[in-house]
């Protein structure tokens, strides 16, 4: 609930419209009026923890070969496109594939001729069916072969020559490199060059204490804060409850997603998580700004027309999400002032 602060009015409020008073024009246009309803209670639950990133969206990029890093052209936090050119290792390996790819390639033209000989060679009655078998059983080997260094060339994306080109195979950020110049690396090496991520949507990792598991749920939303971003609220919802215990801390996990428009969110930042559950149960509910606190006591404006205001007690159940759920003093359907509610409290109560 926002307070309005102590007023300090001399008067007591009046518990209905004063006939003499009509809302001047100018205050008139100014002031916001809003409809009570019945609806659910919800509440808050405070939970802290850390931006990190999309692991759906992250990639490692691994050698699939050994050799030397000759050029590395992606830096730590560099954005890059798909298919963008991220180092060039000289390979031995490349060298050997290149070798038999063109071994491939000169054993299938031959194959072929020797086919088209042998058939033509069949036709005349030159050449046995066998002779025709064997060189039909010869092409099939070779074009398998040559098959086989395509699909290598294709799997691997390599070129003409020795070099292997690194290339980035979704679009997103360098959040990890593990490659200089001049670096070798062995054909066995089990470590990944780089690790892309992309940051359009990243997660919220919280805890959740053993006390308050029961009131977080999957699909529940979410506002975030940062220390980073003073008052700019961030909201998501909660993606998925870990039904895990830490044996140690006695805590869980749950993860909110959240879009990052701009990027502005980095991961390992502080966050501090607001998740709205439901309480259970209805009552009327009105914006939390239009409760105006005076004498220790929690009024609002009922406002039916210029000239019949009522300045009414309310008592507050709770209040969450900039909402604010009354327990007595309105109804539903009964309208309510929620902006410069305290010039118009000030102007009916004589503050």
């Amino acid at each position: 609930m926002i307070l309005g602060g102590c007023l300090g009015a001399t008067k007591p409020p009046v518990a209905a419209a004063d006939a003499r008073f009509r809302l001047s024009d100018s205050l008139a246009s100014m002031i916001r009026v809003d409809t009570a309803r019945v609806a659910e209670v919800e509440s808050d639950l405070h939970l802290t923890g850390k931006i990190t990133f999309d692991e759906e969206k992250v990639i490692k990029v691994y050698p699939p070969v050994g050799g030397v890093a000759v050029e590395v052209k992606a830096e730590l936090g560099d954005y890059v496109e798909k298919g963008a050119v991220l180092a060039v290792i000289k390979s031995a390996d490349v060298a050997g594939y290149e070798q038999q790819r063109i071994s491939a390639e000169a054993n299938l033209q031959i194959a072929k001729k020797n086919l088209e000989a042998a058939e033509d060679m069949h036709a005349s009655g030159v050449a046995s069916e066998k002779d025709l078998i064997m060189s039909q059983r010869e092409y099939a080997k070779a074009e398998a072969e040559a098959k086989r260094m395509s699909e290598i060339y294709s799997i691997y994306d390599l070129s003409e020559g020795s070099g292997y080109v690194v290339k980035a195979p979704i679009t997103g950020f360098i959040v990890e490199r593990k490659l200089n110049k001049g670096m070798q690396l062995r054909p066995d090496n089990s470590d990944n060059l780089f690790t892309i991520s992309n940051l359009d949507e990243v997660w919220v990792t919280a805890n959740i204490y053993e006390t308050d598991i029961t009131k977080v749920r999957a699909g529940y939303t979410a506002d975030v804060t940062t220390l980073t971003y003073e008052g700019k609220v961030f909201q998501g919802k909660v993606d998925k409850v870990f039904n895990v215990l830490d044996p140690e801390t006695k805590v869980m996990k749950v993860r909110i997603r959240l879009p990052n428009p701009g990027y502005l969110l980095k991961p390992e930042m502080f966050a501090s998580v607001d998740v709205h559950y439901k309480e259970g149960g209805s009552m009327p509910e009105i914006p939390e700004e239009a409760v105006i606190f005076d004498k220790s006591k929690d009024f609002v404006m009922v406002y039916r027309d210029r000239s019949d205001i009522e300045t009414r007690e309310v008592k507050v159940y709770k209040s969450a999400a900039g909402r604010a759920w009354l327990s007595a003093g309105i109804r539903s359907g009964e309208r309510v002032i929620s902006r410069y509610h305290l010039l118009v409290y000030d102007e009916l109560n004589g503050g």
